[in-house]
């Protein structure tokens, strides 16, 4: 029996895939367990409508993404922050993904979640560093950062 499946079922099929399975396995456990439907071809054009829609969905934040890139590479987007630091221009503790990220929305209205910006290690030292953010899979960026001393 072919089934279109509306879950991952790890081992037998992602969701939207299209497979033959056992008419037993198919009735018995996905269907009725709402892993997977029958494939009619009403269902087939729906999953293709839906696929089409996911596809349009991406393109949309993918251009989003490309904006958003544009925006933060500008000369004049620079996130500047302000922190405590010794004569050697160390800073008196570091700073974090969290802080850029609430920076950028202070700043620059620009809501980034701290987990897209790609920092192996918090940043130390007093000056410009760049910092590297994923926008979207395949789309990335930099950010400046201005760290001066208060």
């Amino acid at each position: 029996m072919k089934v279109i499946f509306t879950q991952n079922v790890p081992g037998k099929g992602k969701i939207g895939e299209v497979k033959n399975v056992a008419d037993g396995y198919a009735q018995n456990y996905l269907i009725k367990n709402n892993l997977a439907k029958q494939a009619t071809p009403q269902a087939l054009k729906q999953e293709e409508l839906r696929k089409k829609n996911l596809e349009a969905q991406k393109a949309e934040l993918k251009a989003e993404a490309e904006k958003l890139k544009a925006q933060l590479e500008a000369d004049d987007t620079i996130v500047k922050i302000g922190s405590k630091a010794g004569t050697d221009s160390r800073l008196f503790g570091s700073v974090t993904s969290k802080q850029i990220g609430d920076a950028l929305n202070e700043q620059f209205k620009i809501k980034i979640d701290r987990r897209k910006l790609e920092m192996t290690d918090a940043l130390r030292t007093l000056g410009f560093h760049n910092v590297p953010i994923e926008l979207f899979p395949g789309v990335k960026s930099r950010v400046r950062v201005q760290i001066y001393k208060l």
